[in-house]
């Protein structure tokens, strides 16, 4: 049972279901697994060394033989050599947490990688569309991570109505009604992070997945105290202590944690600035803020690889209050489409009986 949009059309794959590159979590156990489901699995390199992402990259490929894509900064320091690695590797969907520049997309388009960049506005869309891209993620406010302030329900028909190009709807979709939602409003599939970490196959300690099943609607929060944007996570007592905590204790908290991820990273110090450089550059953040962006890696990682809920930072989306089980990535992914197909069918019923 498929459902054949732009989105499959595009990359190659049965379903019009994407599987974010959440960091520490989309490791190529569980991007191998969406894509022998049938949907699109995307690798987190933003948390990877170069290293580190030649491995996964070839174990994904030795897990299956399916299309997959990898999650890339922009402005990270071996940007260029990422491009090239998912060039020489045949990687078959480059994504962008940023808008790529003009020549990455040139680049990877050339060696025949689909390029989708995620967006946050109608504006950004439009601005990765004028430079070729060839389709969008929007993720709305439900998203966890960074996310902005609008939902999904308004900002999606706004990137619609912007660009001619597939649109990916993001924050706030878990099941079936939801991608038969999205897929009324004109997208072409839905992207979903929360669903995919709360699976069988998702490598996060079974202590944390826990809490994140104990959560209710209310369960999260958006604080600017991680790294000086909006952050959607888990409401935790650390969470509540870095909203509560002077500026100076946060800052401390954030050289000590940049200190940390340049020893697990192997940046020198010159990189480290060099891409924190690029993280102001075009953006209104303080000194303050720039520096605060050392805690993110680190303290999702203490939540996310090991297991510590008292002192890492759990990012969520809302539709974490709606999940309570640990299904196999199949049986995620089979569920949706079996149930969106249901309800597209009953809708159409509808129009012939008027």
């Amino acid at each position: 049972m498929n459902l054949r949009t732009r989105l499959t059309d595009l990359v190659g794959v049965e379903h019009p279901v994407v599987q974010t590159g959440m960091g520490w979590v989309a490791g190529s156990r569980l991007v191998a697994a969406t894509a022998e489901a049938g949907g699109l699995g995307i690798l987190a390199s933003a948390t990877m060394t170069y290293a580190e992402l030649v491995d996964a990259i070839r174990e994904t490929k030795a897990r299956t033989a399916k299309p997959f894509g990898v999650n890339l900064r922009a402005d990270a320091a071996d940007a260029s050599d990422r491009v090239d690695l998912l060039i020489s590797e045949g990687v078959r969907v480059a994504s962008f947490a940023l808008a790529p520049k003009r020549e990455q997309i040139e680049q990877l388009q050339a060696a025949g990688i689909v390029v989708i960049p995620s967006v946050g506005a109608a504006r950004h869309a439009r601005k990765v569309a004028d430079w070729g891209a060839d389709a969008v993620i929007v993720q709305g406010a439900e998203g966890g991570g960074h996310t902005g302030g609008v939902p999904t329900t308004l900002l999606l028909p706004t990137v619609l109505d912007a660009v001619d190009i597939p649109v990916i709807a993001a924050g706030g979709f878990f099941d079936g009604r939801g991608l038969a939602a999205a897929m009324a409003y004109g997208a072409a599939g839905v992207a979903m992070g929360t669903r995919f970490l709360l699976s069988a196959e998702s490598t996060v300690p079974d202590s944390v997945k826990a809490e994140y099943l104990a959560r209710g609607l209310d369960g999260t929060v958006v604080t600017t105290r991680v790294d000086g944007l909006p952050h959607r996570v888990l409401s935790t007592p650390l969470v509540e202590d870095l909203e509560g905590s002077s500026r100076a204790v946060g800052l401390w908290h954030a050289a000590r944690n940049g200190q940390r991820f340049k020893k697990l990273s192997g940046l020198t110090w010159r990189e480290m600035v060099r891409e924190g450089l690029a993280m102001k550059h075009g953006k209104e953040l303080s000194w303050a803020q720039t520096i605060m962006a050392a805690n993110t890696p680190m303290l999702l990682r203490a939540g996310l690889v090991e297991g510590r809920t008292d002192a890492g930072v759990l990012a969520s989306g809302q539709v974490v209050g709606l999940l309570d089980d640990l299904p196999s990535v199949a049986s995620i992914i089979e569920t949706i489409v079996a149930e969106a197909t249901k309800i597209i069918d009953g809708l159409g019923a509808l129009k012939s009986q008027a």
